[in-house]
This record gives structure tokens, C-alpha cells and sequence, in this order.
């Protein structure tokens, strides 16, 4: 890994452009746009962080805050930015600070291009670009409304009553349809857009939820899942027409509702966690539960145990990279207790995310913070028995763990400490079978803490996010892998 030196950033908002050729960061108010392959600013912005029209009248009803509107001090961090995005295609940036109900645009191409859209007394609490990098979609606060903002005609659509504003919505895949749960009448509802006629509504149908805790569109479009909420395991397949093809919930009901779901990328298979110790994989043919993954914390010697070294920190001064030790034998987890009287115990599967080929499920539980689990599931030619290939086990809790968007077999880790971990089957043997290889690899950085972790769409580069600060990494990849 080849390391950038340490650049300045604001609550972790740094993205790499669609393109991977620019990255952008928010600082305070400032917006800074530099190139990912010598890392000069390009562009740079200071927007303006004066509140919408209305946000200013609400907020100088309250005399203690009428001098903060009159004054706008950008140094108040009411003032800085909250969101950033690229457009799909890297021509447009979008900066949002919500406290203050605005949202800019800028153009990469034209400094001085800008656009602004002010929210109204619904407030705002999200912002980001549709698939089509020319609509912008504006969450209101309390629920009340999502604004879709076009660039390229300057009007505005409303949908009333979004469930959530930062959950319950997704595009198909071809960006043509917008799936948004709604509320109407204390009734869970979902609402069908075609993106490509101004969002005019397609189907609205009501949902066999109560509560819905949140969906999920299949890859390839035809399905959604939609679950209720913590109180009841009980998840429902529905069709874009609002058909109900099947529900599914555990024989023994675990007191507990659905806390991950994730679909495999063919569409094939559904992967369904809870807040126990078990995850169902469903079958796109019956929705039933054809594998039952349940975690174990004694790991049997079929498994690949890895172990991050004692003290290899320090030992290495931060600087290189050491292999996990590999474990021999059978070995025993220690997992936390958690307290099932309380609202979300720490307790469950905390991730679940495919590798790009679905051929490797991760999983996290949150009750076992430091370990990482590898499940291998069989090609469509083989049998069809997922299970346990390789646990990867950390000194301190795991907190993010990405898998490389265009290679099915390599996979980065951070644990709040000054390093990064890479997992890859890429290698092979003298014999030609795929070889594991675990790494620690330090940051050459002084008082950096990686905190959180961005691949680049092309694989090639990671954005390392400590609490003020980031910094890249790009791997250096041999020809033959």
C-alpha cells in the first residue's frame, strides 16, 4: 500500500468522484476538489452558509438566535456542511447543510456555476443526487415531504409522507423507478415512481406491515422485501405490482424482529438476520429458508482462523505490514453479554454484505465485535451447502468492513487504531489453488485513527477516515493477480 500524507476534513465527508480521477472534501464550509493522482486542489468553494429565507424567519422568532441569523458566522458549526455527492457523472457537486436548510451545486467545469435550493418550514435532513445526476432528493424533517429538485429544468416534484429519511427508498438498478414506503392514514404504503417521466406515480399500493422497519429491491428489480418492525421476525416478498408472493418468519419466534437483509447479486438468494444468531438464506424459487448460518463461538479446525499479532504496532512502529498469525486447531470466542430487557441489545448481525460474485458472505454479530465471519457459498455446479470458511479476528472491535467493488476476493477492515486490514484469496499456490492472505498494515501517520473506510469505484484506491483528519491508500497490484 502506498500512503497519501494527512489532509483536513469535516464529519468524515470525503468521496472519491465516480471516475476515481478526483476526490472531494468538505471542510467546514469549504468545499475542496483535488486530483486523486497528485493530490493538488483543483477547485475549491466557500459556500454560502446563510440560512433559506424561511429557516432565518423561524429562527429569529427566538431573540437569542436572532443575532446568530443576523451575524451567519461561518466559524458556528451550524454553518458548515453536512452532505456531499458527486453526480453520476462527476460534472456536479452537491453540498448540503441541513441546519440551515440549503443546499449548493457547483459545477466541476465552471467555477463559477452555482446553484442553490432553499428549504421551506418542513426543514431539511438529507440530501442526495438520483441515479440520473440531475435530480437532487431533499428529505424533510418530521417526515413531511421529499422534494425532487431538477437541475436541468428548475422545477420541483413532492411525494407526501416518506416513512424514513434515510431508509425505505430505492432506485431499480437502471435508475428508471423510485420505491419510496410512505405513511398515509397510519397505513404503511409504497409508492412507485418512473424517473424518467418527472416522477410521475406508477403504482401506489398498501403494504401487509404494521410497522415496516425498511425495503430492499432486488438487483435485478422484480422484487422487494419489506419487514417489520423490532417486535415481530416477519418479512414479506412482494412484486412492483403490489402481489404478495410469499412471508416468512422463523418457526420459533426469537422475541425479536429483523435487524439485516441483504440480496445476493444474482437476485438468487435472500440473506435475512435477526437480533439472535442466526441467518436465514432464503431462495428466489420457494422464499423459504434453504441454509440456516448460525454462529458458533468454538471455530472447528476445518475453518481458517486468522489472528491479528499481539502488540505488532508497536513492534513495527506503525510503519509496514506484518500477516495475521494463522491459528491452528480448534478455537474458543469470547463474546460480550448482552441485556435483552433493553431496546436494541448488542446482540445479532450487525452486517451482512455480498462479494461482488456472491460466492463469500460477510457477517458481522455485533455480541462478537472483534471477528469477522467468511461463509463460502457454493457455484450454481455445486452442491448447494454454504458454510464457514475463514474467521478473522481482531484485538479491538471491528468497525467497518468493505468489500472491493470490482474484485470478488479482496476485502479492508478498520478497528479505530493507526492501521488498515486486507483480507484476499487472489493469491495462488504452487499448484494453482487460491491461497489466503491476511495483513496488518500501518499508517504511516502520527495520533491517526481509522475510523472508517472508502473504496474507489474502480478498486484501485481506499479513502482512510480518522476523526478530523483523512488520508488514500492505494494498493499496489501485481500484473499477474
Amino acid at each position: 500500500m502506498d500512503f497519501t500524507e494527512l489532509y483536513r476534513q469535516t464529519a468524515s465527508l470525503v468521496a472519491f468522484s465516480p471516475g476515481a480521477h478526483f476526490i472531494l472534501t468538505a471542510v467546514q464550509d469549504r468545499i475542496i476538489v483535488r486530483r486523486t493522482d497528485t493530490f493538488q486542489i483543483t477547485r475549491t468553494w466557500l459556500v454560502d452558509s446563510s440560512p433559506s429565507p424561511t429557516q432565518a424567519a423561524l429562527l429569529s422568532r427566538n431573540s437569542k438566535q436572532k443575532s446568530q441569523v443576523s451575524s451567519s458566522s461561518n466559524n458556528s458549526p451550524d454553518a458548515w456542511i453536512t452532505h456531499i455527492g458527486w453526480s453520476c457523472d462527476s460534472e456536479y457537486i452537491l453540498a448540503g447543510c441541513v441546519k440551515r436548510g440549503v443546499v449548493h451545486l457547483l459545477k466541476l467545469r465552471d467555477e463559477e456555476w452555482t446553484g442553490r435550493i432553499d428549504s421551506g418550514t418542513e426543514g431539511l435532513v438529507k440530501a442526495e443526487w438520483a441515479p440520473d445526476g440531475r435530480t437532487v432528493l431533499c428529505f424533510s424533517d418530521w417526515g413531511l415531504r421529499v422534494s425532487l429538485w431538477s437541475i436541468s429544468t428548475g422545477t420541483a416534484m413532492y411525494i407526501q409522507f416518506p416513512v424514513f429519511p434515510d431508509k425505505g427508498y430505492a432506485f431499480r438498478s437502471d435508475g428508471r423507478y423510485f420505491v419510496l414506503a410512505e405513511r398515509h392514514k397510519s397505513k404503511d404504503t409504497l409508492g412507485i415512481y418512473d424517473a424518467t417521466q418527472a416522477y410521475k406515480l406508477v403504482r401506489h399500493f398498501p403494504l401487509p406491515t404494521s410497522s415496516i422497519a425498511s425495503l430492499s429491491l432486488s438487483p435485478n428489480g422484480n422484487y422487494i422485501a419489506v419487514w417489520e418492525g423490532p417486535i415481530e421476525y416477519k418479512l414479506y416478498i412482494m412484486t412492483l405490482t403490489g402481489d404478495i408472493l410469499a412471508s416468512f418468519g422463523p418457526s420459533v419466534d426469537p422475541g425479536f424482529g429483523i435487524r439485516s437483509v441483504a440480496w445476493h447479486p444474482t437476485g438468487s438468494f435472500l440473506a435475512v438476520g435477526g437480533w439472535d444468531e442466526k441467518i436465514y438464506i432464503l431462495d428466489s424459487l420457494s422464499w423459504s429458508a434453504v441454509a440456516v448460518l448460525e454462529l458458533s463461538t468454538r471455530i472447528s479446525t476445518h475453518v481458517k482462523a486468522w489472528r491479528e499479532p499481539a502488540k505488532w504496532l508497536e513492534t513495527t512502529e506503525g510503519r509496514g505490514f506484518l500477516s495475521y498469525d494463522r491459528l491452528q486447531g480448534p478455537q474458543v470466542l469470547s463474546t460480550t453479554r448482552a441485556d435483552p430487557t433493553k431496546a436494541n441489545p448488542k446482540s445479532g448481525v450487525m452486517q451482512m454484505e455480498w462479494n461482488l460474485t456472491g460466492s463469500l458472505l460477510l457477517v458481522r454479530f455485533e455480541h462478537v465485535p472483534t471477528a469477522v465471519y467468511l461463509f463460502d457459498f457454493p457455484s450454481p455446479k455445486e452442491q448447494f451447502q454454504p458454510k464457514l470458511r475463514t474467521v478473522l479476528l481482531h484485538s479491538q472491535p471491528v468497525l467497518h468492513a468493505r468489500w472491493n467493488p470490482v474484485r470478488k476476493g479482496s476485502l479492508a477492515l478498520c478497528c479505530a487504531s493507526q492501521s488498515l486490514y486486507t483480507w484476499s484469496d487472489e493469491w495462488q499456490g504452487e499448484s494453482g489453488e487460491e491461497v489466503e492472505m491476511a495483513e496488518c498494515i500501518g499508517v504511516p501517520a502520527k495520533q491517526f485513527e481509522t475510523k472508517d473506510i472508502c473504496w474507489a469505484l474502480d478498486g484501485k484506491g481506499l479513502i482512510l477516515l480518522g476523526k478530523d483528519q483523512f488520508c488514500c491508500a492505494f494498493e499496489v497490484v501485481d500484473d499477474d493477480i
